[in-house]
């Protein structure tokens, strides 16, 4: 028997190394959630590829868990997914290879024939992307040169999002926000660039349709939802890139409104009233994308490591920590923080271990520790990566503040927005007060909002974010800590002009 609630909606989350399936009323309040973790292979030191059938086993594991923990009758579904990665599939949707993920850095040899054929400022005034391997288009172009039977043999090129609602509906449908990240979009006319298309050697229809978030796809099939131990179909809308999910979950639906979201990746999004394409944001790498409420933009900066960094060394050097932290109940990224100093610590972090985000987008650089001694412990070496983490997030901060934007407070969401510790460092370091809202997970429940939108539930998105988004607590700077974040932030910016000649020749 389900609770009587008037509506469940469930947000879908796929990230690069987990996804999450949550069960959300129409207040935005979360009934149930579930979660998987799965890996990302690295068969070559500059690839990166995933398994997208084992992702789907994944989320079918979380979505059904989550259901049922929920008791309720799930109305509709959408998802908010990483983007750029793209898999070739069959007539029947299944993968015919690994997917090429985003933070994958194998194409610059493509990247300079796009520099070369359309010109590097005209790609982005075009698509709102600048030219860099985290794209679709050199990632498709990559294929068809290398691998021109798969490219032959393949019934269309999917993302994420629209690999998992084929699976779900058997419609390859994709959601303008998540194709306007793909390089293969006309950002000013919401279609796909038929130019570069055409240059790739293309055809659209090899392509899955274009439908604005927050619409209708299909419902789910009978069979799937029954195998899930679902008690209807319930409809499947389109949703969006996970970071434009998060922006609309927490709430950035007036211009100059900002986000940091901490995950795999960290990013920035600053909500746009219209597509800004200027020599800022060109040359400082920033993309410009479709907001899922299908009226704003957002520009969006990217440090690929991200969490990840603190994730890497959590398993590969603590791994009594994480035995510890599940034999006790305990969270391992606390227990490796317990002893860090309280100020700054005596290191320097480069977290360039998958190359540089915005604004350097430097494929070559490579992280670095800068500092070491014999006293050097884990803990401070943890705190180290997140002080680097958020050293660059102000660098980017700074960019976007040098274009001409106004952000008076970071919102936080992500795994990164459940740690206090880095939510304090956020603000010391940036100088900005940092938002903690009720729901960190922001981008499942933006995800659920574009459902609600599909059913029937919500008659817009932005306004269903805007009265539903709970900031719980804010992070303002500490004056003492901040003025010497201040000067240790002064030595950071050295860091990478210092190291680089050494990183590339590595």
């Amino acid at each position: 028997m389900g609770r009587d609630i008037e509506m469940a909606l469930m947000g879908l989350d796929i990230g690069t190394t987990g996804c999450k399936a949550s069960v959300f009323d129409t207040g935005g309040t979360v009934l149930a959630s579930a979660s998987r973790e799965y890996g990302v292979e690295f068969p070559h030191p500059s690839w990166a590829e995933q398994n997208l059938e084992a992702v789907w086993i994944s989320a079918r594991e979380a979505i059904a868990e989550a259901a049922a923990a929920s008791d309720s009758t799930i109305d509709g579904i959408a998802l908010s997914v990483h983007g750029e990665a793209v898999v070739p599939v069959d007539a029947r949707g299944r993968a015919l290879r690994p997917a090429i993920l985003g933070m994958d850095t194998r194409t610059g040899e493509q990247n300079d024939h796009l520099r070369e054929r359309f010109g590097e400022r005209e790609l982005f005034l075009q698509t709102g992307m600048p030219v860099h391997t985290v794209n679709t288009l050199p990632k498709l172009m990559w294929l068809k040169e290398h691998e021109p039977e798969t490219w032959t043999n393949a019934e269309r090129f999917l993302l994420v999002e629209d690999f998992l609602v084929s699976k779900m509906t058997g419609r390859s449908a994709i959601s303008h926000c998540l194709a306007s990240r793909t390089q293969l979009y006309d950002t000013r006319a919401g279609t796909w660039a038929n130019d570069i298309l055409e240059y790739l050697g293309l055809d659209p229809t090899r392509l899955s349709d274009l439908t604005p978030s927050g619409t209708a796809v299909d419902v789910m099939s009978a069979d799937l939802a029954r195998s899930l131990g679902l008690s209807s179909q319930p409809t499947v809308a389109a949703g969006g890139h996970d970071q434009a999910c998060g922006a609309l979950g927490v709430g950035l639906v007036e211009p100059g409104r900002a986000m940091v979201s901490t995950g795999t990746a960290e990013v920035v999004e600053l909500a746009l009233a219209e597509p800004v394409l200027n020599d800022t944001l060109y040359r400082g790498n920033v993309s410009v994308y479709g907001h899922p409420d299908g009226e704003r933009y957002l520009a969006m900066t990217l440090n690929q490591s991200g969490g990840f960094v603190l994730r890497w060394f959590r398993d590969a050097f603590c791994p009594d920590l994480v035995e510890r932290a599940a034999r006790e109940g305990h969270d391992a990224y606390s227990l490796l923080l317990d002893d860090a100093p309280a100020g700054p610590t005596c290191l320097l972090l480069l977290p360039h271990l998958s190359g540089s985000g915005t604004p350097l987008l430097d494929t070559r650089s490579r992280g670095a520790i800068v500092g070491l001694t014999f006293s050097t412990t884990r803990s401070e070496t943890a705190k180290a990566i997140l002080e680097g983490l958020t050293y660059e997030l102000r660098v980017n901060l700074d960019l976007l503040a040098r274009s001409g934007a106004e952000i008076s407070e970071l919102r936080a969401i992500g795994g990164g927005a459940k740690s206090d510790v880095w939510l304090q460092l956020k603000a010391d370091i940036t100088g900005l007060p940092v938002l903690k809202p009720r729901v960190t997970e922001a981008a499942g429940w933006g995800a659920a909002i574009l459902a609600g939108c599909a059913t029937g539930a919500f008659e817009d998105a932005s306004s269903a974010a805007e009265a539903s988004v709970v900031l719980e607590r804010t992070f303002a700077p500490n004056p003492g800590p901040a003025s010497l974040y201040a000067e240790k932030y002064a030595e950071y910016e050295k860091l990478y002009p210092a190291l680089r000649d050494v990183l590339h020749a590595l």
